[in-house]
C-alpha cells in the first residue's frame, strides 16, 4: 500500500483524515495530566459565504429595514424578540433559550474593517487576523496558543500538551490554525480504527510506521509520531461507542455531525484546547427567502447543531466558549432576484458558561440611508478582533494581543465585557 506523506501535512501542521488502516502507537503520559486539568476550551465556527446578519439578528424596529427588504424581511410578528429592538430569525428558535438563560451573547455590526467584497480575501484576512495584510503566514488561533505558551513560561506554569490540543473537523487544517503549534484535522472521528485485533499491526500499518521511522526529515518524523499518538488516544476514547446526551438532538447534516464530534472529543478528555469547524451555504444572492427558504434552512441546521452541542456537553459546558464569525455581511437592500449581495458588517454569536449573555452588544449604527456604508451596507462598529481578543484572553489566557492580532492595537479596557 502506497501512502503520500504530504497527505498528512498541511500548511505546516498535521492533517489526519479518517482511514481504516492507521497504526496504533504509544500514548503520551500527558493524556492523564490533561484529563485532570481540563481548563477552558474554545470552539470557533466559521460561516463561509457571508451570512446575512440583518435577517439573522433582525433590527425589527428599524423602519428602513422593511422598506429596503420588501420580499425578504422577517415580519415583526414572527421575529423572536430579544430586547424590544432586535429579534432572532424564527429558524433560530433553538438559540432563544440559550439567550434567555444568559449563555448566549450577540455582537451586531461586527466584522473586519477591511472593505473587500471578495470572499477569498475576506476569509483569508479574518482567518489570519490581519485584515488587509496578505503576507501573514499563520492564523490568529494558532498565534493565540503561542501567546498562551509565552505567558505560562513567564510565570513558570508551562505544561505539555497532547496531539489533540488544536483540532479542526474537516479534511484540512484551516488557515485559522496554521502556524507553529501542531494542529490536527479530522474528517471522521469514527474512521480512526486499526484493522485486525490484538497488538500486531496490519501490513499497511507497519509500512506506515516504517515510512516515518526511516524518514530523514525530522519535522516529518515528528508529525508521524503525532499521528500515532492521536490514533492511540482516539482508540482509548472508543469513539465508535459514543452516545450523545439524550437531550442533544443533532441534525443529520455535515455540520451537525461535526458539532457532535467536537463534543465527543471535548468530553473524551483528550487535551483539546481549541477546536474549529466551518459551515458553508451563506452566499444568498438569489431567492434568499424570508421566514422560509434558503437562509431559513441554513439557520435551522446552524442553530439546532450548536444548541445540541451545548446540551450534549452537560456539566462540561461551563468550561467551553463558542464563537461564530463570517467573512462579511450582506447588503441592506435586497436585489432584483430576491437575494442580497456582498456587504460589510455582520453579527457574531458568543456562547459559553462564562459568557454574559442575554444581551446584544455593540453600537448600533442605524439603517437610515445616510447611515449606510457606501450607501448600501450596515456600518461596522465592532472590529471582530476585539471580540476574539477578549475571548482568547479569557479562555486561553492569551493576554499579549499584539502577538495574537499584530497591528490591531487592542486594549482590554475597550473590550465589550461579554466574557
Amino acid at each position: 500500500m502506497q501512502m503520500n506523506r504530504r497527505f498528512f501535512l498541511h500548511k505546516g501542521a498535521l492533517a489526519v483524515a479518517g482511514t481504516a488502516a492507521i497504526p496504533s502507537f504509544m500514548v503520551r503520559s500527558v493524556m492523564a495530566e490533561t484529563a485532570n486539568h481540563p481548563g477552558r476550551r474554545l470552539v470557533v465556527v466559521f460561516q463561509r459565504g457571508a451570512a446575512d446578519g440583518l435577517n439573522i439578528v433582525v433590527p425589527y424596529k428599524e423602519k428602513n429595514y422593511y422598506s429596503m427588504r420588501p420580499s425578504i424581511a422577517i415580519p415583526q410578528n414572527q421575529v423572536l424578540d430579544l430586547d424590544g429592538f432586535f429579534g432572532l430569525h424564527p429558524s433560530l428558535a433553538p438559540f432563544k433559550p440559550l439567550y434567555d438563560q444568559g449563555h448566549l451573547a450577540i455582537v451586531h455590526a461586527a466584522g473586519s474593517p477591511d472593505t473587500t467584497r471578495s470572499h477569498f480575501d475576506a476569509q483569508d484576512y479574518m482567518e489570519s487576523g490581519t485584515p488587509g495584510v496578505k503576507s501573514t503566514q499563520d492564523g490568529w488561533l494558532n498565534r493565540a496558543l503561542q501567546a498562551e505558551d509565552l505567558r505560562k513560561r513567564c510565570v513558570g506554569t508551562c505544561e505539555q500538551h497532547t496531539a489533540f490540543r488544536a483540532l479542526a473537523l474537516g479534511n484540512d487544517v484551516p488557515r485559522t490554525l496554521a502556524g507553529k503549534i501542531p494542529a490536527i484535522a479530522l474528517s471522521n472521528v469514527n474512521g480512526f480504527t486499526v484493522a485486525g485485533r490484538g497488538p500486531a499491526l496490519s501490513p499497511a500499518a507497519s509500512a506506515f510506521e516504517a515510512m516515518y521511522a526511516d524518514s530523514g526529515d525530522h519535522i516529518l518524523h515528528a508529525a508521524g509520531d503525532e499521528t500515532f499518538d492521536a490514533v492511540k488516544m482516539l482508540r482509548a476514547a472508543n469513539p465508535a461507542q459514543y452516545t450523545p446526551n439524550p437531550a442533544a438532538n443533532y441534525p443529520g447534516t455535515e455540520f451537525g455531525n461535526n458539532m457532535k464530534q467536537i463534543a465527543q472529543l471535548l468530553k473524551a478528555d483528550l487535551g483539546v484546547e481549541v477546536a474549529f469547524t466551518d459551515v458553508s451555504g451563506w452566499d444568498t444572492h438569489v431567492n434568499q427567502g424570508s421566514v422560509n427558504g434558503q437562509l431559513a434552512n441554513r439557520l435551522g441546521d446552524f442553530s439546532a447543531s450548536i444548541a445540541a452541542f451545548w446540551r450534549d456537553l452537560g456539566d462540561d459546558a461551563g468550561n467551553v466558549t463558542l464563537v461564530t464569525m463570517s467573512e462579511f455581511g450582506r447588503t441592506a437592500r435586497e436585489n432584483g432576484t430576491g437575494g442580497t449581495d456582498h456587504g460589510h458588517a455582520n453579527a457574531m454569536f458568543v456562547l459559553g458558561g462564562d459568557v454574559k449573555g442575554g444581551k446584544v452588544y455593540g453600537r448600533w449604527p442605524g439603517l437610515d440611508n445616510d447611515q449606510l456604508n457606501e450607501g448600501r451596507d450596515l456600518v461596522l462598529t465592532t472590529d471582530f478582533r476585539n471580540v476574539l481578543g477578549e475571548v482568547v484572553s479569557q479562555t486561553l489566557g492569551a493576554t499579549n494581543m499584539e502577538t495574537v492580532f499584530p497591528g490591531a492595537q487592542l486594549a482590554p479596557a475597550r473590550f465589550l465585557r461579554l466574557v
